[in-house]
């Protein structure tokens, strides 16, 4: 039994998220059939997070056990030779020690939030951004997202599904970044609540319209309470960017 480590890419659109659900196709599901078809042997695939429907990977992280003697290039290339045509790609495979385990192991996740601000419709972005058409002051979200950084308890944020022990998390970093019209907000920490980005993201959404001001976003966040959240975004725009392992 040899143990693989891989990175991949996906499209969350068509997908339910990523754990495996009765309610629709999920990426793990996916994943896991395209193992079978390569194996002929029912393998559990681990993720090193979980993603909402509709949202997106750049580097989920996940690992499986493989008894069938295979070099990591060839599983990788099955793989993705089985996962056509869904929108899921392994875009890095490796041997890992037997110990290795992609969610437990993990030391820092980064997500990514796109927003594209402007008045004209989307249109191969629709689905992988967020449309903004009010003009966001993109300065004001970058220094009122500061508040936000450090260990709080971000019960504000947090989705009422969420299964998570404490709402109490250490938020690593949180940046707003403006490319033309393009605004990419950067999160990053050890790990997330449900929903965390894309309730910051939206409350920074209404910082920007100047809905709010900064100080609107730190009572919201020592509310300590779902129903002083003002605005949870989409998932169209949201991309686990990366897995960190010490």
């Amino acid at each position: 039994m040899q143990r693989f480590k891989l990175t991949i890419e996906y499209d969350g659109r068509p997908f339910v998220g990523w754990q495996r659900q009765d309610n629709g196709p999920s990426v793990q599901q996916t994943l896991e059939e395209a193992v079978f078809a390569v194996t002929q042997a029912k393998t559990l695939v681990y993720g090193c997070g979980r993603t909402d429907a509709g949202v997106h990977a750049e580097g989920q992280v996940a690992h499986v056990d493989i008894a069938k003697p295979l070099a990591a290039f060839r599983l990788q290339e099955a793989l993705n030779a089985h996962l056509r045509p869904a929108p899921v790609a392994v875009v890095a495979c490796e041997v890992a020690a037997p110990d290795f385990h992609a969610r437990f192991d993990c030391t820092g996740r980064r997500y990514r939030y796109d927003i594209i601000n402007r008045r004209t419709p989307l249109t191969w972005q629709s689905g992988l951004a967020w449309h903004v058409a009010r003009p966001l002051d993109v300065e004001a979200m970058h220094t009122a997202a500061q508040i936000l950084v450090g260990r709080h308890d971000f019960t504000t944020f947090r989705s009422v599904h969420c299964q998570s022990a404490s709402p109490l998390k250490t938020l690593d970093q949180l940046d707003v970044v403006r490319t033309g019209d393009r605004i990419a907000i950067h999160a990053a920490a050890r790990s997330f609540l449900h929903h965390q980005v894309r309730s910051m993201v939206g409350c920074l959404k209404l910082v920007g319209d100047g809905s709010w001001s900064a100080n609107d976003l730190r009572r919201a966040l020592e509310a300590a309470d779902r129903t002083a959240l003002g605005l949870n975004a989409p998932p169209d725009g949201l991309f686990f960017a990366s897995a960190h392992y010490g």
